[in-house]
Formats: C-alpha cells, sequence, structure tokens
C-alpha cells in the first residue's frame, strides 16, 4: 500500500481527529442561517431554470398554470399542468353527463394562469314537435342547441321557441319546452332550375311573395297562384321567348358575437352552430349566332336561409404584474395590454427564449444554434435574428422582443387588436 493510500485510509484517523470533524459538521448543521441560504440556493435554482431575467424584469413561463373552474356554479381555484379544457376534467375526474356544457371549447388550450372553465350542468326539457313530445336534458342556451343535443332535426326556416309552461302537470312537461313550428317543404322550379324550399306560406302566390320571386307578364306560374301549398308542392316558373339561366349560389354562415364576462379573454365557446344558406341568382341571357354574348341579372331569390353561428367570447382579462411591466417597458399601451398577452401566451407562453416546436419549461438561456425557418421569442419572430434591428439582447430581452412585436403588428394588421381579430380566426399571426 502507497503512502499516499494510507494516509486517507480512515481506519488510520486517531479517534480525536474524527470526533473533531464530526463536531464541525454537527455544529454547521445547527447554525441558524444554514436553512434560510440552503433554501435560497434552491429557489434561485428553480428561477434560474423557469425564469429569465432581463433588466431587472422577469416573465414568467412554465407548464403549470391556475384555473378558475365554475362547475354548475361552484368555484374552485384549480392548480394544473393540463394542456388543454378536456385533458383539465380528466385530470380533475369530473364526469359529464348527457346534454351538459363545457365553455371554452374542449380543445381550447390553457396558456395562461385565472383560465376559466365553465361546467353548465342539463337540465330536463321537452320538444314539442307538432303531436309529438320528446323528453331529453339539454345546458344549451338556443332553442336550435337544444334541439341539436336532443338529436332532432330542424331546419333553417322553422320556427323555435322555448317556453317555460305556466302548469306544469297541466303540460306534463318538466323544465323548459321547445316548440317547433315546422315549415312545409316545397319544390321550386325557377326557369329550368329545380330547388327544394321550405315555407310558412299558405298559397303559391305567398310563397313567390316569401321567396321575393318577381313575375313577369311574360311569366307563366304552374299551378295557380291561388292553390294551397301542400308539403311536396311543385311550383314551375317559366318564360316563353326569353333564354333565361339561374345560377345556385351557396350564402354564407352569419357569424354572431356575443360578449361573455364569464370566459377568459379571447376564450370562445359555440352557443349555437350555423349552417350556410342557399340563393338562385337569375340571368336573362342575350344570345347571337348562337352563342352567349352577355347575360343581364334578372333577380335574386333566397331558396335557403343561412342560420347564425352564436360564439360567445370571453372578456374578462387577468394579466399578472410582471408581464405588465415587461409591456410597459416595451412601450405598448395599456389598453392593447388584453391583445398582447393573449397573443404572447398562445404563441409561446411568454418565454422568450422559446425556439418553435419546442416543450417543456422555459430554458434559462438561448439556444447555441437559432435556425431561420423556426420562429423563436415571444412573438415567434421567423427568423428571429429579425428582432436584431430593435436590440443586441433579442435572443433574451422580453422588451426588445415586444417592441418587435408591435412595430410587427402594426405594420402587418394596422394594431394590436386587429393583429388579435386575425389570430382568433386563423390561430397565427
Amino acid at each position: 500500500m502507497s503512502k499516499a493510500r494510507k494516509r486517507f485510509n480512515l481506519k488510520k484517523l486517531s479517534p480525536r481527529y474524527v470526533f473533531s470533524k464530526r463536531r464541525r459538521l454537527i455544529h454547521l448543521k445547527n447554525h441558524p442561517l444554514v436553512v434560510p441560504v440552503v433554501t435560497l440556493i434552491v429557489l434561485l435554482a428553480i428561477t434560474g431554470v423557469g425564469y429569465v431575467a432581463l433588466g431587472s424584469q422577469t416573465v414568467g413561463a412554465g407548464d403549470s398554470h391556475v384555473v378558475i373552474l365554475s362547475d354548475n356554479q361552484k368555484k374552485q381555484i384549480v392548480p394544473t399542468r393540463a394542456t388543454t379544457v378536456t385533458d383539465l376534467l380528466n385530470r380533475l375526474h369530473i364526469k359529464l353527463n348527457q346534454g351538459d356544457v363545457i365553455e371554452p371549447d374542449p380543445s381550447s388550450a390553457i396558456v395562461e394562469d385565472n383560465f376559466r372553465v365553465n361546467v353548465y350542468r342539463a337540465q330536463p326539457v321537452t320538444i314539442v314537435d307538432g303531436g309529438h313530445r320528446s323528453f331529453s336534458f339539454s345546458a344549451a342556451t338556443t332553442a336550435r342547441s337544444i334541439a341539436a343535443q336532443a338529436g332532432v332535426t330542424v331546419y333553417a326556416e322553422d320556427n323555435l321557441q322555448i317556453q317555460i309552461p305556466d302548469k306544469i302537470l297541466h303540460s306534463s312537461s318538466i323544465g323548459r319546452e321547445i316548440v317547433i313550428d315546422r315549415a312545409i317543404p316545397a319544390y321550386l322550379n325557377l326557369y329550368g332550375t329545380p330547388v327544394a324550399v321550405r315555407t310558412h306560406a299558405k298559397t303559391v302566390a305567398e310563397l313567390l311573395s316569401e321567396k321575393k320571386v318577381k313575375i313577369a307578364k311574360s311569366d307563366t306560374v304552374q299551378p295557380a297562384v291561388t292553390t294551397p301549398i301542400t308539403a311536396g308542392i311543385s311550383i314551375v316558373v317559366s318564360r316563353q321567348g326569353t333564354q333565361i339561366i339561374s345560377v345556385t349560389e351557396v350564402i354564407p354562415t352569419p357569424i354572431q358575437i356575443v360578449e361573455d364576462p364569464t370566459l377568459s379573454f379571447g376564450a370562445t365557446a359555440i352557443r349555437q352552430q350555423g349552417s350556410p344558406g342557399k340563393k338562385l341568382v337569375t340571368y336573362q341571357l342575350n344570345i347571337k349566332n348562337g352563342k352567349e354574348e352577355s347575360r343581364q341579372e334578372i333577380q335574386e331569390i333566397i331558396a335557403q336561409q343561412p342560420v347564425p353561428e352564436i360564439i360567445a367570447r370571453g372578456k374578462a382579462v387577468y394579466i399578472p404584474e410582471d408581464k405588465s411591466v415587461v409591456m410597459a417597458a416595451a412601450g405598448i399601451s395599456s389598453s392593447d395590454y388584453p391583445y398582447v398577452n393573449y397573443i404572447v401566451s398562445h404563441e409561446s407562453g411568454w418565454c422568450p427564449t422559446k425556439l418553435q416546436g419546442a416543450y417543456g419549461s422555459c430554458p434559462g438561456f438561448a439556444p447555441s444554434y437559432i435556425p431561420a425557418d423556426r420562429g423563436y421569442g415571444l412573438g415567434q419572430a421567423t427568423p428571429g435574428s429579425k428582432m436584431s434591428a430593435f436590440g443586441s439582447d433579442w435572443q433574451t430581452s422580453s422588451v426588445t422582443q415586444l417592441k418587435w412585436a408591435t412595430s410587427y403588428a402594426d405594420s402587418r394588421f394596422g394594431s394590436w387588436s386587429a393583429a388579435y381579430n386575425y389570430w382568433l380566426a386563423h390561430h397565427n399571426w
């Protein structure tokens, strides 16, 4: 055995030496500053992983968020690592029953704190469809949505009303009633172009007026305009001596936005599914030498009404102070804070060192290589190097990155609010 080996052999150490070392360790362990110092070191290590210090400002970015969950109007504050509303409900083992409604949309991403999730529990409802009654459960807010949840097919021209029976025993209903007034199906052949329609008209004349069909002196209508409307009736409008053509066109689904203070800013929930309509545009053709030379629009009728899509959009704003400070330092107007927070939260989760496609906690330092074809930073600038025009610290500075983002929002969209509306429609900017 070498001399060096013998020197560190504990068996050769004297009892007095070993006891002295042990006393020092015990003394150090019992020192009043040990616990706070060790705690501080641990916290600094955690902070270095989850936060990026930028000019004495810090911006938090992590995979844990606080959710305000309202289940049947009972609220609770839930810290979670769930990434979507569906993920949250699964983690909390929240059971959904027939007709229950979740807002916002279950696929909505949870990317910020104080994110609001509402669970509305279904109530009994009676569907009155002519002489037929059916019973179901629903928490939907519109008559069409309730019918859809109950599996009842309704058409755009059908009229639906929500009623609360005055005398439950007399009506044999429990809870709300959905009363359906059905439109009658018919067929309209307009100058050789057939189309299915539905109507509440009583006669052929009323149907033509309802659909805004203009009858010229040279037109013929079969059957007679005084004929009562019955299911499946076929009405033919024709014109002699003139070549007429009708073209079927789609009417886009109208969108109706309802602002909702119970949902987080920008979060959306579909309250009623919409559907496109259909219209017939009729043209008179000018024919020369057997070929169409020009055409003139004669009329346009609505063959099928579109059904509006009703979308609830959240307006409850929560912006942490650290983010407000950084936005202020970047020169962003306080009125734009909600728009900036929404876009940045969804683009990067407020992580100034995030590389597009990266997952997990926010790195405490910039990557060694930032590809030009991948987004980078708070606003996911592509390439990230374009932010260098606003500061040499663009790889890590939230303030510098937000200055670039403001310039980008203004130049491409005109404002932060316009950029926000574009993001809602396209899920990117």
